[in-house]
């Protein structure tokens, strides 16, 4: 944003009534003056947040270009900027999280922080928090605290289990509610020994479920938005990490519908669609997936080279071909064996079969895909320049006529304390 358009917004902000809806209204009508508009300038977001859920909700509404004041303890800040020294010194997940947002020190336990909150919430659209179970609560941060002095506020809590129920004051990490909706009944592998068939669960390999949480809030605060335009009023909005993976899991729910046997873990391997994983070749692997009966047959004629096992009862559908997975794979196997993966993947592309490569994190940093499109760019960090994806949907820029991300610096815990402070005449 022009610095212009941040003095025209500063003003509206001190000026502005009260009423968060009416301030929202006369600050966002001064952004749409200018070039670098973005569909959220002039929306000011304050988070209470920490580790992943609320900090990728909040990073995405600053992409769009909102105003995030994130809300840190003095000090050591959100611990997620200590969970490794990956990014020369800093956190991974705190880099890839926080760009572009404002970071204000407080100590919520003090009495004149939290007046400082307090008063920055007058000015504020959107509250975002995922602190313990009750904690902002007690700190009187509540939508039902809020709302008769702030009736165009929207609040959004992020919590494991959600604000009622048995299990709301039970604290919640990503890989408990991995295991709590199921997730890990079906990922992971499954190995035969002498007594049996053994399944080792395995965890998704990212914070899947603060991720599905965060997707769901950073959706859900959009529409209030939307919905404030119309009725002047704000929203709470309640989000559990359980229900925002539950949701993801409802293919497996459904194929265990009525006491039918769920799916099983299969590895790299789809558990209910065969083929569809990884297959072993002469000199390594390659990855392919097949969606139908047409694919199939193509699949088997001219990658396989043996038409007829496409007529073969043990694979003639879907069903047959899970069931006989372990048969099917050695054939493929064995006719891979004497091929290089350079030589499937020739043979899978003429044959339209979808196939891709397994790649490690230092092959995605040079995907040529990503490349080739312009995805990179780069942010600053209190610890130097280093690159960053452009979040979907947005164009690199100078590129056509989309919308392009804001991609301002990661800040330094307290950085912002004295332009906020200001900004309240509390400095």
């Amino acid at each position: 944003m022009a610095s212009s358009s941040r003095r025209c917004i500063a003003s509206a902000l001190r000026n502005c009534s009260k009423s968060t809806f009416s301030c929202a209204t006369s600050r966002r009508t001064v952004d749409a003056t200018s070039k670098s508009a973005r569909p959220l300038d002039g929306i000011t977001v304050v988070s209470l947040e920490q580790a992943v859920a609320a900090p990728f909700c909040t990073r995405q509404l600053a992409d769009l270009g909102a105003r995030v004041i994130k809300v840190e303890r003095p000090g050591d800040g959100d611990f997620a900027r200590k969970y490794d020294t990956r990014v020369h010194g800093e956190a991974s997940h705190f880099i890839w999280l926080n760009r572009s947002k404002e970071s204000l020190a407080l100590d919520l336990k003090n009495p004149e922080d939290l007046n400082i909150l307090k008063k920055l919430l007058e000015r504020t659209d959107v509250l975002v928090q995922n602190l313990a179970p009750g904690a902002s609560g007690r700190l009187g941060l509540s939508y039902e605290a809020l709302q008769e002095k702030h009736p165009g506020m929207i609040v959004c809590d992020v919590s494991g289990y959600g604000s009622d129920g048995p299990y709301v004051k039970k604290k919640a990490y990503d890989l408990l509610i991995q295991s709590e909706s199921g997730m890990l009944s079906v990922t992971g592998t499954q190995a035969k020994t002498e007594s049996g068939t053994k399944i080792e669960p395995a965890k998704v390999g990212i914070s899947i479920a603060d991720i599905a949480a965060g997707m769901y809030a950073y959706t859900n605060i959009l529409a209030a938005l939307m919905q404030r335009e119309k009725t002047g009023k704000g929203s709470k909005i309640d989000i559990s990490m359980l229900e925002a993976l539950t949701e993801w899991m409802s293919f497996p729910l459904y194929y265990a519908f009525d006491g039918a046997p769920g799916p099983v873990p299969a590895g790299a391997s789809h558990a209910s669609i065969y083929p569809y994983g990884p297959f072993k070749t002469g000199d390594g692997s390659v990855m392919l997936g097949i969606q139908n009966e047409r694919e199939f047959a193509n699949f088997c004629d001219i990658v396989l080279g043996d038409a007829s096992l496409s007529k073969d009862s043990r694979f003639e559908n879907n069903t047959a071909r899970v069931k006989n997975r372990e048969a099917l794979k050695q054939t493929i196997e064995d006719i891979f064996s004497q091929l290089s993966s350079e030589d499937v993947v020739k043979r899978l592309e003429v044959a339209s079969i979808a196939n891709a490569k397994v790649n490690d994190m230092h092959d995605v940093w040079n995907h040529p895909q990503l490349q080739a499109r312009g995805r990179w760019t780069e942010v600053d960090t209190p610890a130097g320049v280093v690159p960053a994806l452009i979040p979907p949907g947005f164009q690199p820029r100078g590129r056509g006529e989309g919308l392009e991300a804001r991609m301002d610096p990661v800040p330094k815990v307290g950085e912002h304390n004295s332009k906020i402070l200001a900004e309240l005449n509390m400095a």
